[in-house]
């Protein structure tokens, strides 16, 4: 049976990830990687294989050996860095003689127009990925409605029952974090490659729309307005959300698990249309249905955004 490497066991994604390797697939014919020691210890005694992968390391070749497909989830940090960490892991793994790559990528990322702080490293890592003799899964995963159940938290919470954003009446198919994870775990599993995987939710909807099911749900009166790019940047910059994830986001992440530029352009584009993919790939692949939004605020205590990373070394 082929080895799957997972990347990022210490994080909530590859946790997630990981969860759902060990119920489905033979632990002999699993390696899972982190960037320290600690991050492998929840895994040692099951019997599947850890390694430490730095990606800041010289040559990581040595850490994916023996993987036929191999999971890589994008990092948390965005711009060159992203760029840099990514192209090292995947150089990495076809020197190691990985045959297949699953990578979590983005909704809207095969739009021609798209023009995004976060989308713009997925669409050129996809370019980069295709180039290189390796077959490939890009997962492109709709918007965490975990996200946006945070913002809906903090709305009634903090902001006078006033959820505010630039998103307009874009629609987005939100879907859970962790129905992005056994996807993403389904996927390495499949026998699927050189194609596209859209990550969807089973619902289009403005975010209105969630603001209603999430009202009717909570018995809050949350109400939606919409705001223009520029004054979601001046609430941001008011809360200390740093613009990239340069500088503070070391400091920030933990509290803020995003930047403003990402937020600001990632909103414009569903403002745009840009992001409103909406198919049955998830379904296809997994055999089971999404996650809906109403079953998410349903259980509200267990869908909340969190942290995005384990770590920013």
């Amino acid at each position: 049976m082929k080895k799957i490497l997972l990347n990022g066991v210490d994080g909530n994604f590859g946790a997630r990830a990981a969860k759902v390797l060990l119920e489905k697939w033979p632990h002999e014919d699993l390696i899972f990687t982190a960037p320290t020691e600690k991050g492998l210890e929840a895994y040692q005694d099951l019997g599947v294989e850890t390694r430490v992968a730095d990606f800041n390391s010289e040559d990581l070749s040595k850490a994916f050996e023996g993987a036929d497909t191999m999971i890589l989830i994008s990092m948390p940090f965005v711009g060159p860095k992203r760029r840099a960490a990514q192209k090292k892991a995947l150089d990495a793994a076809v020197k190691a003689g990985v045959n297949r790559l699953v990578y979590t990528s983005i909704v809207g990322a095969g739009e021609k127009d798209i023009d995004t702080y976060e989308v713009n490293d997925h669409v050129w890592f996809e370019a980069y990925v295709k180039e290189q003799p390796i077959h490939y899964l890009f997962m492109r995963d709709s918007q965490y409605a975990e996200a946006m159940v945070s913002n809906y938290v903090n709305a009634y919470e903090n902001t006078g029952n006033v959820l505010a954003n630039n998103m307009g009446q874009g629609r987005m198919a939100f879907i859970s974090r962790d129905d992005c994870a056994l996807a993403a775990a389904c996927a390495a599993m499949s026998d699927w490659q050189d194609r596209v995987v859209d990550v969807n939710g089973p619902e289009l909807l403005t975010i209105g729309e969630y603001i209603d099911i999430a009202n009717q749900v909570t018995g809050h009166n949350v109400k939606y307005v919409e705001i223009s790019d520029q004054e979601q940047y001046d609430f941001f910059d008011s809360i200390g959300v740093p613009r990239t994830t340069e500088e503070m986001w070391a400091q920030t992440a933990t509290n803020f698990p995003f930047c403003s530029d990402g937020m600001v352009t990632f909103g414009r584009a569903i403002r745009l249309g840009q992001m409103s993919t909406f198919t049955d790939d998830f379904e296809k692949l997994t055999g089971q249905k999404p996650l809906t939004v109403r079953q998410m605020f349903e259980d509200m205590e267990n869908h909340l955004i969190g942290s995005r990373t384990s770590t920013d070394d």
